[in-house]
Order: C-alpha cells, then structure tokens, then sequence
C-alpha cells in the first residue's frame, strides 16, 4: 500500500528535520508516497527545517503545511489527512520519539481500505523513555479509560499509528480526539489491532503536555466519548439490487444448519 506520512509539530526545531529524513531513509520509497508535517503556529526554525529539505530536492512528496494559528494536536492531524493523497496514512508526534523503522510494520498489519481486518493499527511503547512521571501517570490513564471505554487499549497516547484515512475524516471531530481513536474507530464499526514498537528520548526542545494539564483535560474527554459511544448507533447496511431471492431449501442438511447459525453469532 502507498501511504501519506503525516507528521504534526509544534516547535520541533532541531527534532523535525531528522525525523524527516530518518523516516525518508527508513519507509521504502514503493511504500512512501508522501510526508506531510503539519506545523501549528511554531515560534521556532520548524518550518525553516522542513523547507530546507523540501529545497534541497532530495525528498519527493515532502510538503509543507502551517496553521494560522494555534490549534492543537488533533487539528493539525486534521489537516494533514485531509490534504493527504494516499488512501492510507501514518502518523508519528514530532518530536522524534517514535521510530519511523516501525511504520512498515504497521501497515503490513493494516487490513486494505474496504476489506475485512484492522482500520486502524496502534503502536503500542512497551518500554518508554520518558520520565518516571509521565509513565505512571499513563499508565494510570490508560487503566481508567479502558475502564470506561472498553477499548482494550494499551497504550492510546502513542503518536504511531496506519490507519484508512476515509475513516478518520468519518469520525466526529474534538480537540485531543487523537487519544481516542481505537475506541472511535470500534464505534463506527471498525476493527482495530495494537502493535508494539520502538520509544526514544527527546533529543531536543521540551514537551507540550504536563501530567496535570492531560488529567484535567483527558477526564472531560472521557466523558464526552463514553456518552457518544453509548449514543451511536452504526448499523451494517446492505445493498439490495432488485432480483428475486432464490427459495431456500426446505429440507437443509445439517451442515447448513451449523453453518447458517456461525453465520449469525459472527
């Protein structure tokens, strides 16, 4: 599959551009058919970064995308998937921790847009290099959404994911809906996989979160998704063309039988 790389930063200098270029030298070119990084208002030499890289010519599909003004995370994935050309798109946070080595293997367990299996595919930091705070205090988070939510999540907060991107832009859209997305996606209907992958120190600049801001928010979040999971409703439609059933066999050998009632559990 060819894939959109989109990547959102939010003062990223000295972080961006070498996640960048690592993740030009380590997706395949017959899998990568763009990267699109997403800047939301930086104050620093992001942007600067990026288009140097698209100058120098050596990145086809690399592209530009700056918001006119602060607007989060969520929108600045927005944005970038809905410029997106690919059919599939993978995301990763800006700051260079998560390992462009791991999208391929992502995608491979990404199911093809409009068939049967994963919609979504979410990486899944089984050792994270961040500080002992932040670990618990995610850990902790994520023990009280998946029991509210009953996602199965493990990890929601990580930045790398595949997912169809028709099915994103589907999706009801809010501040912060990025750590909400495996329980979005399963309440239109979609399956969704987790998948564990590489987590690195920051190299650079600080990080935009702090334990008290993400509860305080992440709490109200909860409580909005719970109630729109609890009020969607998303029924499998089937097209009918016209042409008269054919009668079924009054006399089904058990086979049948066996097979018709798997048919329904599933």
């Amino acid at each position: 599959m060819r894939i959109s790389v989109v990547i959102p930063a939010l003062n990223e200098a000295g972080n961006i551009g070498r996640l960048v270029e690592e993740t030009y030298k380590e997706v395949p070119p017959a899998m990568l058919a763009e990267v699109i990084v997403v800047d939301d208002a930086s104050t620093d030499a992001t942007g600067d970064e990026v288009k140097a890289l698209i100058r120098d010519g050596r990145h086809p599909g690399l592209r530009y995308l700056r918001h006119d003004k602060r607007s989060g995370q969520s929108s600045a994935l927005r944005s970038g998937i809905t410029a997106a050309r690919s059919a599939v798109v993978a995301t990763m946070d800006g700051d260079g921790q998560n390992d462009p080595r791991d999208i391929p293997k992502l995608v491979a367990r990404l199911a093809s847009p409009g068939t049967c299996g994963p919609a979504l595919v979410n990486g899944w930091r089984t050792s994270r290099k961040d500080t002992g705070s932040k670990r618990w205090a995610s850990k902790a988070a994520n023990k009280i959404r998946d029991a509210v939510l009953k996602d199965e999540c493990p990890d929601t907060g990580c930045g790398i994911k595949a997912y169809w991107r028709d099915a994103f832009l589907r999706l009801p859209f809010f501040t912060s809906m990025h750590r909400y997305l495996p329980a979005l996606f399963q309440t239109y209907g979609h399956e969704v996989a987790y998948v564990p992958v590489n987590d690195r120190p920051r190299q650079a600049g600080v990080s935009k979160y702090n334990n008290l801001n993400r509860a305080l928010v992440g709490l109200y979040d909860l409580v909005g998704v719970s109630w729109l999971r609890r009020r969607t409703n998303v029924p499998l439609a089937t097209e009918h063309n016209g042409e008269a059933a054919a009668q079924p066999d009054t006399r089904p050998a058990t086979d049948d039988i066996e097979a018709t009632s798997a048919s329904i559990e599933r």
